[in-house]
């Protein structure tokens, strides 16, 4: 799992895909929260569309490529939980701080990547990291 969170924090914007509720793959920009109790966190907000999609199926999968040609892909079920921890974790990110400003905020949602899995490879030949 270390792996994985210093991948994820070294390439800060990720890429988020789910299933559109219009049975459609859409992609977005994402940011990793932190781990946090074994689980690898992330928000948004409750009025999204992204947020709508992974309430109708919670399978997603996100992938980002370093500047060294290295990528992770990473799939799981998005899990919202209201944790008060995780809200906090989020909220030290200058972003998500500016945008929510508390952890009460209504539209403030937080949720893990349940059962996580994927590969980091890069272009070296070399078999990729599977967890």
């Amino acid at each position: 799992m270390k792996q994985v969170v210093a991948f994820l924090q070294e390439n800060p914007v990720q890429y988020l895909a789910t299933v559109g509720r219009d049975g459609g793959a859409k992609v977005r920009p994402f940011m990793f929260a932190g781990e946090m109790d074994g689980k690898l966190w992330f928000c948004t907000n409750n009025t999204k569309d992204v947020y709508k999609d992974m309430q109708a199926n919670p399978n997603i999968e996100i992938s980002v490529s370093s500047p060294s040609y290295a990528w992770i892909r990473l799939h799981g079920k998005a899990v919202f939980e209201n944790n008060r921890a995780a809200k906090e974790m989020c909220l030290g990110n200058p972003i998500v701080k500016s945008q929510y400003q508390t952890a009460d905020n209504p539209v403030f949602e937080v949720f893990y990547l349940d059962a996580p899995h994927g590969v980091i490879a890069d272009f070296s030949g070399n078999p990729p990291y599977e967890f």
